[in-house]
């Protein structure tokens, strides 16, 4: 599956969405679907389309810290994935961590939270107790055409979310 899905856009507003624009009449859409795409440039687009909103999130995230984001650790179901982290760090243009066991995340912070609770390790404990599977690193030959597909993602909402609005009120 090549970078870009063969030209295949996804956008993942299954019902609306709330971050980085509050708008619940946006829904999901496939782009520039041609006869020549294959399931596997759709499901590609998919895993893009997801990573093109963080993207489009990471301005607003960085704008709150006062500070720009130079790395992120990635952990849920979908951090399992090899492609899509690789998918992450090259969208983003940033390098993706990512954690050991990432479907355990959640339960591995509540731990955490909860012997820091018991006295047992401070917060400034946690980072060393991180363990990464993996770090990734951008490929610099996708940059210019995942900058190119995150500008054709921005500009399909800007052009869209008229008709959303009209059709979904």
């Amino acid at each position: 599956m090549p970078a870009g899905s063969n030209g295949v856009i996804y956008t993942p507003w299954i019902w609306g969405e709330r971050a980085p624009v509050d708008d619940r009449s946006l829904r999901p859409g496939l782009y520039n679907l041609a006869l020549h795409n294959t399931r596997a440039d759709i499901i590609r687009a998919f895993l893009e389309g997801v990573a093109f909103n963080t993207r489009w999130l990471a301005t607003p995230v960085a704008k709150f810290m006062g500070r720009s984001v130079k790395r992120i650790s990635i952990a849920g179901g979908g951090a399992a994935s090899d492609i899509w982290c690789q998918i992450f760090a090259d969208v983003l243009n940033m390098e993706v961590r990512q954690v050991v066991d990432p479907i355990q995340a959640n339960a591995r912070g509540a731990a955490f939270i909860a012997a820091a609770g018991l006295g047992e390790i401070s917060f400034s404990d946690v980072p060393e107790l991180v363990e990464f599977k993996r770090i990734y690193t951008p490929n610099p030959h996708t940059r210019q055409l995942y900058d190119d597909r995150f500008g054709a993602f921005v500009e399909i909402y800007k052009r869209m979310r008229g008709l959303y609005r009209k059709l979904n009120g």
